[in-house]
């Protein structure tokens, strides 16, 4: 097997770390970003390291995060070696099943009322306290312009007339504002099936944190109930939201809000997001060589639009993606792009 230049430079590195070269060092996983993963093996020990080359990927928000998490209980890999200048880090191994590897429908109650109550430990650390960036509105704007530039112009090669650009701005506002209307909390931002591990002790293992902001409190629900690599009954996703407020009033919160309210916040969380999300995947395909990604925008449209089918205001959308047929046309895209 051909080791790069990044993978070499680990090996010697890790050398140093351990005082030896007696281990093993194996690629386990790539993300959307340029980091990647290895899992190491050293004296009947199993380690994972991070690879985020200093250039692209900055380890001090993950640092930060990780210890802030840890100490809130929530279970995240531990940091037993790090270099910054090299962008390397040793972590311990949370394990190799994700929630994704083997969710059904018989363990899915199960999985996700654990991943909520470590959702509620991220939901509870005081935000003054914490250094990270708020999700404001030129974030919330920004993420949502990925949708019309990578996946409507740059995937599908639409260009959106004055009037239609106008329109998107409009939805995109009302999205904002929704977001911003509501409590603000530690947001995970990619808190879905790929990033939780299922572990024996504190399940889950949660993973790929460094992204996190102060942000509504329906985020990572989003991320979580409607997430883009797999799909549950709507009956379903709105009884585990019941449950979620049932837990929050048990724990003591106090909130001035009432569930319509707050499925509406949640409905229109999801719009937001996985709009940034059709951009995010359609820019990994063309810009990043990952076309796999593809094959997860069929869910993540879907969403947008049974959701905007419900609602009056963001009616407007529905029709723009019909009126340019953008369903149909990716279909045909896929296929071009990947064959």
């Amino acid at each position: 097997m051909q080791v790069d230049e990044r993978e070499q430079l680990l090996i010697e590195w890790l050398q140093g770390v351990f005082e030896t070269d007696d281990f093993s060092c194996e690629e386990v996983s790539s993300d959307a970003s340029f980091r990647r993963y290895f899992r190491v093996f050293l004296d009947n020990k199993s380690f994972v390291v991070m690879d985020a080359p200093p250039e692209k990927e900055d380890c001090t928000s993950f640092i930060s995060i990780a210890i802030l998490l840890f100490e809130k209980g929530v279970n995240v890999p531990q940091i037993f070696h790090q270099s910054l200048d090299l962008g390397f880090l040793v972590l311990s191994d949370l394990g190799c099943e994700s929630y994704l590897d083997n969710l059904t429908q018989s363990v899915a109650d199960s999985r996700y009322n654990d991943a909520v109550q470590t959702l509620h430990k991220m939901h509870e650390l005081a935000l003054n306290d914490i250094d990270i960036p708020h999700y404001d509105l030129a974030s919330l704007q920004q993420e949502m312009n990925l949708f019309d530039e990578w996946f409507v112009k740059q995937l599908l090669g639409v260009e959106l007339s004055k009037q239609e650009q106008q329109v998107l701005a409009n939805i995109k506002n009302i999205l904002s504002q929704s977001a911003l209307e509501q409590p603000q909390v530690f947001v995970h931002r990619d808190y879905h099936s790929r990033n939780l591990i299922l572990t024996v002790e504190n399940n889950p293992g949660v993973i790929d944190f460094q992204d996190a902001v102060k942000g509504p409190i329906t985020y990572d629900l989003v991320s979580l109930y409607k997430d883009c690599y797999i799909a549950w009954p709507d009956e379903q996703i709105y009884a585990w939201l019941d449950s979620f407020l049932q837990q929050r009033k048990a724990r003591g919160r106090h909130d001035d809000f009432d569930k319509q309210r707050f499925y509406r916040w949640f409905d229109w969380m999801g719009v937001q997001r996985h709009l940034k999300v059709l951009g995010i995947f359609a820019r990994l395909a063309l810009r990043d060589g990952k076309p796999n990604y593809l094959n997860d925008i069929p869910q993540t449209l879907s969403y947008v639009m049974a959701v905007c089918r419900r609602y009056d205001a963001l009616l407007p959308l529905v029709e723009l993606i019909d009126r340019h047929d953008l369903v149909g046309k990716f279909e045909q895209q896929r296929q071009e792009v990947m064959t």
